[in-house]
């Protein structure tokens, strides 16, 4: 069949990958080249399997509210009558409770642990470097109640399968020794020894040119300015370059995702874009970066060495499709990294980023098809869209093959 993509992220592209194995003709369109537009760009680098917890809780309910009236470091909240926004925020406060955040943490895990088994096949049938490392992940906390918590949260994801250690003090020096160094006051941690990180820029441009010599097409330069259906079908695509077909699309394009179909069909897809940032630190002679990466909880500051640079990610900033940033945006990321790492590299170097993660209420991608039978819906990834990417790639191109995808994926339809 011929197969159309749209959204040349990650997600697009390990589509196509998949496709491609499977035997069809397939073509990916976006407005930049593959890796380098969105999310897929700037991303904390981590496959972090052993993190998949549900944002939406008691907890992140009143947290998120609290924004409304104060400033947080992190979550940022802008107040606009957005109606995208509301409807978001209503069916995000339904998953707020204690009974919802178990059943979507495990259904984020669950395809997060089947995804990660699928990047390793990858890599494996494609040899690409891309600065991975696969010596785990840790989850710091400076705070003994944030950390007690956290333990909790982790026998969770221990009863579905993962690894997870529970390290003090004296075990996150032998794991990260740089942390020694450190000016934050750190009580514990979490370590996942079976996640891992890397840079999915490069992932994503090293398997574009494998797709390429599949006999994959990669078209970059192409805004879509609009599906059009004839009863349940899409019939073509129309872009600023002209007219696209295909037997069946695979709709990939992230935070963008709700704004094509909602004009062009009508469907409101409940995600909405939730603004992250990212500084990209040169790594110089004698700087000394963690040899693994992670999450320091409180501030929710991701960070990983890749390569020759060390990446820090951080915020979830609610303000619509604004993708621009200011210095002030990054005091917090700097602040709390050269607390933590101090010599990781060149901070005065930076290089600073913000894009849009793609979320949905309970966290969990949209995958499937709607009212259109012939339109793939493979989106709605969050912040775990590097993690998860490989595993829905994969459930997509099973779904188009008729075939029953190895893992459930009921609860993350079109909805």
């Amino acid at each position: 069949m011929e197969i159309l993509v749209l959204g040349g992220g990650v997600v697009g592209v390990s589509s196509a990958y998949q496709l491609l194995k499977d035997g069809h003709q397939v073509t990916v369109i976006d407005r930049h080249p593959p890796g380098t537009g969105g999310a897929s760009y700037g991303n904390a680098g981590l496959i972090a399997v052993g993190h998949s917890v549900a944002w939406g809780s008691p907890k992140a309910l009143k947290i998120w509210f609290n924004t409304l009236f104060h400033d947080h470091p992190v979550f940022r909240m802008k107040l606009r009558l957005e109606p995208q926004l509301i409807r978001w925020g209503m069916k995000f406060i339904a998953q707020c409770t204690n009974a919802k955040a178990v059943r979507n943490s495990l259904d984020k895990h669950r395809i997060s642990m089947y995804s990660q088994k699928i990047l390793n096949q990858v890599v494996e049938e494609t040899a690409i470097n891309y600065e991975q490392n696969r010596n785990g992940l840790l989850f710091l906390y400076r705070n003994q109640q944030a950390f007690e918590e956290g333990i909790k949260h982790s026998h969770l994801l221990q009863g579905a399968g993962q690894i997870l250690e529970t390290a003090g003090k004296e075990r996150l020096l032998e794991i990260i020794p740089e942390l020694e160094i450190s000016e934050d006051h750190i009580v514990g941690g979490i370590y996942s020894p079976t996640d891992e990180s890397g840079d999915s820029k490069i992932f994503c441009e090293q398997l574009m040119e494998i797709c390429r010599s599949m006999g994959g097409t990669f078209e970059s330069d192409v805004t879509i300015e609009r599906l059009e259906a004839s009863g349940d079908k899409i019939k073509r695509v129309v872009t600023n370059r002209g007219v696209y077909t295909a037997d069946r699309y695979v709709l990939c394009l992230g935070a963008w995702s709700p704004l094509l179909v909602r004009a062009s069909l009508g469907i409101r897809l409940p995600i909405y874009p939730v603004k992250g940032y990212s500084i990209t630190v040169p790594v110089e002679k004698d700087n000394t970066p963690p040899r693994i990466g992670g999450l320091h909880e409180e501030d929710f500051l991701g960070f990983s060495s890749m390569g020759d640079h060390f990446r820090v990610s951080s915020v979830s900033e609610f303000s619509g499709y604004d993708v621009g940033h200011t210095p002030e945006d990054f005091e917090h990321i700097f602040n709390r990294a050269k607390k933590l790492f101090p010599n990781a590299g060149n901070y005065d170097k930076a290089k600073c980023w913000s894009g849009l993660r793609p979320m949905t209420p309970e966290g969990t991608p949209i995958l499937g098809t709607g009212p259109h039978s012939n339109l793939f819906y493979n989106t709605g990834h969050g912040h775990l869209g590097w993690t998860m990417s490989h595993g829905t790639a994969r459930i997509t191109a099973d779904l188009i093959e008729g075939k029953t995808p190895e893992i459930l994926v009921e609860r993350m339809g079109v909805r």
